[in-house]
């Protein structure tokens, strides 16, 4: 055998030694089609649901809910009997399904009514199933329309309908409770900034009406863009550039207290200014900072307000040189007018303000988003969060 036969030889059998099979190609079976279709119908019925029972809800879910339910005509009306939507044929029907629903809402029971025969449509049967949540009563009606006496798969493919709807509704219900949980501790934020702070605020502008009535003008000034935001009408959450100007105004406030003995720093990188947080956020860090940290020290200190990029998150910090605490008493919510041997005095308000801070950023960002505290007497304390840089479903 020649030489370049040899060659070519070694050539074939390496390649056959190296040949990677084939990959045999993976074909979905048809249930395997079904089972997806059914979820994402399910999905595209369920984001809507998610606002509650309304109108425009019922409207954009009732053809999904019709798809899972395989019935002609599909129904959705709201406790008291109305017509919240009715998609499909037998438009005729609708004050059937009504009157349906009205008794399946009192007797929180299915209702079933036969349709007498009208030339075109033979026999129909009007369904009302009640859509019922437990310790809620009824929150609404699904009725299907179906030729003839409903096989038992079509009446228990609507029993599931229903649940599932019951199931997102209960959802929505919870969102909602949970907007209504962060205004209300917006609410506590904001009683907590009013008795001492604005007290102390007002004491101080008076005490330079006589001295120095220009200073006296701007104090006013400060204090009434600070109180106007913090006192605002508006959603949970802002940016980050609209939290430290109205920080700004509240050292203002507190440097024309304190004097020299307060000195402030900031780190601030631009690109996280339109970072969205919660309302008032960073208010309580500040002041417990200025308060508890600083107030008690002989002298003063420092309060170094930091905001850097963390790639998709940013991360915010408050620091002070002050008297510290100690973590401890922190971790065990031990605050009522505790006091060292030689030390100051920590009051529950403060930590209270924290922990509200902490749960809201755990509410909207989830577990990996709340406060962490460094502390130690004599060490002053640091207070960071992290927030992230973009979050579905949350804006300013």
């Amino acid at each position: 055998m020649t030489a370049v036969a040899v060659i070519v030889a070694g050539l074939l059998i390496a390649g056959a030694v190296l040949a990677w099979p084939r990959t045999r190609r993976t074909v979905t079976t048809s249930a395997e089609r079904a089972v997806h279709s059914t979820l994402h119908t399910a999905s595209l019925a369920a984001r809507p649901l998610r606002a509650g029972l309304t109108v425009e809800s019922a409207e954009e879910a009732a053809p999904h809910l019709r798809a899972l339910t395989g019935a002609a005509a599909l129904g959705v009306a709201d406790p008291e009997g109305g017509l919240l939507a009715w998609d499909g044929v037998h438009g005729d029907l609708d004050e059937v399904f009504l009157d349906a629903a009205r008794q399946a809402v009192a007797g929180e029971r299915r209702i079933l009514v036969i349709a007498g025969d009208s030339g075109e449509y033979p026999r129909r049967t009007v369904t009302a199933q009640p859509l019922l949540i437990e310790d809620t009563g009824v929150v609404g009606v699904l009725g299907i329309v179906t030729g003839g006496q409903p096989e038992p798969g079509m009446l228990g493919a609507l029993a599931e309908v229903a649940r599932y709807v019951c199931g997102q509704l209960e959802l929505a219900e919870l969102d909602a409770s949970r907007a209504r949980l962060d205004r209300a501790e917006v609410r506590a934020l904001r009683a907590q900034i009013s008795p001492h702070f604005i007290y102390n605020a007002l004491n101080t502008i008076a005490s330079f009406v006589r001295t120095d009535p220009g200073r006296a003008r701007e104090l006013i000034l400060e204090f009434a863009d600070f109180t106007r935001y913090s006192f605002r009408s508006a959603a949970e959450y802002t940016v980050l550039s609209d939290e430290l100007n109205n920080i700004d105004r509240y050292l203002a406030l507190e440097r024309a207290r304190f004097g020299d003995a307060l000195q402030v720093r900031l780190r601030i990188a631009p690109e996280v200014l339109g970072v969205v947080l919660p309302f008032l956020a960073l208010q309580p860090l500040v002041e417990n900072a200025v308060r508890h940290g600083l107030a008690p020290r002989p002298g003063g200190g420092t309060v170094s307000i930091a905001a850097v990029d963390e790639g998709t998150d940013c991360v915010i910090s408050v620091e002070d040189d002050g008297v510290g605490m100690d973590p401890e008493l922190l971790r065990s919510g031990a605050l009522d007018a505790v006091e060292s041997s030689g030390g100051p005095a920590r009051f529950e308000a403060a930590h209270v303000g924290l922990a509200n801070v902490d749960d809201r950023l755990r509410a909207a960002f989830g577990n990996d988003y709340g406060l962490v505290v460094e502390t130690a007497p004599g060490a002053g304390t640091k207070v960071s969060m992290r927030v992230p840089k973009f979050r579905a479903g949350i804006t300013a």
